[in-house]
């Protein structure tokens, strides 16, 4: 997994309440982290590996954003 879909992963997990992805996205691209269609690229991505669903994290997604936070915990 690359750092961008980790990174990606962990903003969705702690994005506010009625934020959707493109926010996320939008709110990431506007802290240099990669341009929006790099990360629609990393979103879409993520969805075909079944890490977000409708926008949200799945189960797999949240488990592996715990993980990236740990990470760069570090």
């Amino acid at each position: 997994m690359t750092t961008e879909e980790k990174v990606l992963l962990l903003a969705l997990m702690k994005k506010e309440e009625g934020e959707t992805l493109q926010d996320t996205l939008l709110v990431l691209e506007n802290s240099r982290v990669f341009t929006l269609k790099e990360g629609k690229k990393v979103a879409k991505s993520l969805k075909k590996d079944g890490y977000i669903k409708e926008s949200q994290l799945t189960f797999k997604g949240m488990e592996a954003a715990k993980a990236a936070e740990q990470e760069f915990k570090l």
